[in-house]
């Protein structure tokens, strides 16, 4: 049974991906955001088919934003792809969604989350995370692709 988070003003978090306006959540991922600029529709499409997704909803239904978490709902969880639309920002519902992230019944177990910001850091503060504590430690390996 999908997990639902009601706000307010009619505003809603949902994890029932049906509800997920894939081609809304593209446009703003490819077109606007800095990290995910140019994703081609079928790796955004990928991405959510292998995550559990958070999506925010408007009180009409329509998308007002998105978070992406890639987890095992046990022990790690990786926050990604987390915006709210222009049009729906200045009333919380960043704070709402990453809330309701870290507050999601599935991952009541999970002890190490990540995420990686160039400009939320203090968004993500408020919410207790931090710099990697030893970021050069020789424990954390990194692979990407070109």
């Amino acid at each position: 049974m999908p997990h639902l988070v009601p706000l307010p003003d009619g505003y809603e978090i949902s994890d029932d991906r049906a509800r997920l306006d894939i081609a809304a959540i593209h446009a703003y991922i490819s077109d606007e955001s800095y990290w995910g600029r140019g994703r081609t529709r079928d790796f955004t499409e990928r991405c959510i088919a292998n995550a559990l997704c958070l999506g925010l909803y408007a009180p009409d239904g329509s998308q007002a934003g998105f978070a992406r978490l890639t987890t095992d709902m046990t022990s790690n969880a990786h926050l990604s792809d987390v915006f709210v639309l222009d049009a729906h920002r200045g009333r919380g519902l960043g704070k709402a969604l990453v809330a309701a992230a870290l507050a999601h019944p599935d991952l009541q177990g999970v002890y190490r989350w990540t995420l990686s910001t160039s400009d939320a850091h203090a968004l993500y503060a408020g919410f207790g995370f931090g710099p990697h504590p030893n970021p050069t430690s020789q424990m954390w390996m990194l692979r990407e692709r070109p």
